[in-house]
Protein backbone atom coordinates (compact mmCIF):
# COMPACT_ATOMS: atom_id res chain seq x y z
CA UNK A 1 0.00 0.00 0.00
CA UNK A 2 1.07 3.77 -0.54
CA UNK A 3 0.76 4.46 3.25
CA UNK A 4 3.69 1.48 3.96
CA UNK A 5 5.81 2.96 1.26
CA UNK A 6 5.95 6.13 2.37
CA UNK A 7 8.77 8.01 4.54
CA UNK A 8 8.38 9.76 7.39
CA UNK A 9 10.39 12.79 8.73
CA UNK A 10 11.27 10.17 11.17
CA UNK A 11 12.33 7.94 8.40
CA UNK A 12 14.29 10.41 6.76
CA UNK A 13 15.74 11.76 9.81
CA UNK A 14 17.13 8.38 10.35
CA UNK A 15 18.92 7.90 6.79
CA UNK A 16 20.74 10.93 7.13
CA UNK A 17 21.76 10.04 11.02
CA UNK A 18 23.22 6.61 9.18
CA UNK A 19 24.90 8.26 6.42
CA UNK A 20 26.52 10.55 9.04
CA UNK A 21 27.87 7.40 10.56
CA UNK A 22 29.16 6.31 7.63
CA UNK A 23 30.80 9.37 6.78
CA UNK A 24 32.28 10.58 10.23
CA UNK A 25 32.94 6.97 10.63
CA UNK A 26 35.32 6.97 7.21
CA UNK A 27 36.84 10.38 8.23
CA UNK A 28 36.15 13.32 11.00
CA UNK A 29 38.64 15.97 12.17
CA UNK A 30 38.69 14.58 15.66
CA UNK A 31 41.35 11.23 14.71
CA UNK A 32 38.97 8.86 15.41
CA UNK A 33 37.92 7.44 11.69
CA UNK A 34 38.65 4.71 9.66
CA UNK A 35 41.07 6.73 7.87
CA UNK A 36 43.56 7.59 11.12
CA UNK A 37 43.01 3.92 12.08
CA UNK A 38 43.76 2.09 8.78
CA UNK A 39 44.76 4.35 6.41
CA UNK A 40 47.25 6.99 8.16
CA UNK A 41 49.25 4.36 9.49
CA UNK A 42 50.15 2.73 6.73
CA UNK A 43 53.04 5.62 5.84
CA UNK A 44 54.87 3.94 9.00
CA UNK A 45 54.51 0.00 8.46
CA UNK A 46 52.11 -1.56 5.99
CA UNK A 47 51.96 -4.49 7.55
CA UNK A 48 49.89 -2.65 10.07
CA UNK A 49 46.68 -3.28 7.58
CA UNK A 50 45.04 -6.93 9.15
CA UNK A 51 42.07 -9.08 8.46
CA UNK A 52 40.20 -6.83 11.06
CA UNK A 53 40.90 -3.33 8.99
CA UNK A 54 39.99 -5.50 5.52
CA UNK A 55 36.23 -6.36 7.07
CA UNK A 56 35.93 -2.53 8.25
CA UNK A 57 37.23 -1.34 4.96
CA UNK A 58 34.57 -3.48 3.18
CA UNK A 59 31.79 -3.05 5.30
CA UNK A 60 32.05 0.64 4.93
CA UNK A 61 32.54 0.41 1.00
CA UNK A 62 29.29 -1.58 0.70
CA UNK A 63 27.82 1.51 2.64
CA UNK A 64 28.89 4.26 0.40
CA UNK A 65 28.05 2.26 -2.91
CA UNK A 66 24.61 1.35 -1.58
CA UNK A 67 24.22 5.42 -0.43
CA UNK A 68 25.87 6.80 -3.58
CA UNK A 69 23.81 4.13 -5.75
CA UNK A 70 20.40 5.89 -3.94
CA UNK A 71 21.40 9.03 -4.37
CA UNK A 72 22.78 8.56 -7.95
CA UNK A 73 19.46 6.93 -8.69
CA UNK A 74 16.76 9.43 -6.85
CA UNK A 75 18.48 12.41 -7.18
CA UNK A 76 21.10 12.24 -10.29
CA UNK A 77 23.75 14.88 -10.77
CA UNK A 78 21.72 17.74 -11.13
CA UNK A 79 19.50 16.95 -7.79
CA UNK A 80 22.32 16.57 -6.04
CA UNK A 81 24.07 19.53 -6.76
CA UNK A 82 20.83 21.55 -5.83
CA UNK A 83 20.21 19.75 -2.25
CA UNK A 84 24.43 20.76 -2.38
CA UNK A 85 23.79 24.34 -2.52
CA UNK A 86 20.54 24.29 -0.43
CA UNK A 87 23.20 22.96 2.21
CA UNK A 88 25.60 25.06 1.30
CA UNK A 89 22.73 28.32 1.85
CA UNK A 90 21.79 26.87 4.99
CA UNK A 91 25.51 26.20 6.41
CA UNK A 92 26.09 29.84 4.98
CA UNK A 93 22.83 31.58 6.46
CA UNK A 94 23.57 29.82 9.73
CA UNK A 95 27.39 31.25 9.95
CA UNK A 96 26.13 35.01 8.77
CA UNK A 97 23.58 34.83 11.88
CA UNK A 98 26.30 33.28 13.86
CA UNK A 99 25.12 30.54 14.80
CA UNK A 100 27.78 28.27 13.48
CA UNK A 101 31.35 29.56 13.36
CA UNK A 102 33.66 28.51 10.30
CA UNK A 103 36.64 30.03 11.88
CA UNK A 104 38.34 26.70 12.19
CA UNK A 105 39.05 23.90 9.92
CA UNK A 106 37.98 21.45 11.93
CA UNK A 107 34.99 23.51 12.23
CA UNK A 108 34.94 23.58 8.33
CA UNK A 109 35.56 19.85 7.89
CA UNK A 110 32.69 19.14 10.40
CA UNK A 111 30.10 21.18 8.42
CA UNK A 112 31.56 19.66 5.06
CA UNK A 113 30.76 16.28 6.41
CA UNK A 114 27.08 17.01 7.81
CA UNK A 115 26.49 18.38 4.71
CA UNK A 116 27.53 15.04 2.97
CA UNK A 117 25.61 12.89 5.36
CA UNK A 118 22.73 15.41 4.25
CA UNK A 119 22.78 14.96 0.78
CA UNK A 120 23.09 11.02 0.85
CA UNK A 121 20.60 10.68 2.98
CA UNK A 122 18.16 12.89 1.06
CA UNK A 123 19.47 10.43 -1.92
CA UNK A 124 18.20 7.74 0.11
CA UNK A 125 14.60 9.01 0.57
CA UNK A 126 14.00 10.84 -2.52
CA UNK A 127 12.32 8.32 -4.64
CA UNK A 128 10.00 8.20 -1.67
CA UNK A 129 9.20 11.74 -1.76
CA UNK A 130 8.73 11.94 -5.24
CA UNK A 131 6.48 8.92 -5.27
CA UNK A 132 4.18 10.29 -3.38
CA UNK A 133 4.35 13.79 -4.70
CA UNK A 134 4.08 12.75 -8.82
CA UNK A 135 2.89 9.52 -8.42
CA UNK A 136 5.69 8.06 -10.24
CA UNK A 137 8.14 4.93 -9.18
CA UNK A 138 11.71 5.32 -9.89
CA UNK A 139 13.23 2.26 -11.74
CA UNK A 140 16.37 1.01 -13.09
CA UNK A 141 16.01 0.23 -16.84
CA UNK A 142 17.34 -2.93 -17.43
CA UNK A 143 18.13 -4.01 -20.90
Amino acid sequence: TMASESVSWGGVALRIVAAAILVFATYNPEGYSFYHWAIAPLRENVSSFDAVKFLALTLLVAGWVVYVQATRRSLGLLGAVLVTAICGGVIWLLISRNVLSATSSKGVTRLVLAAISVVLGVGMSWSHFSRRLAGQTDTDVVG
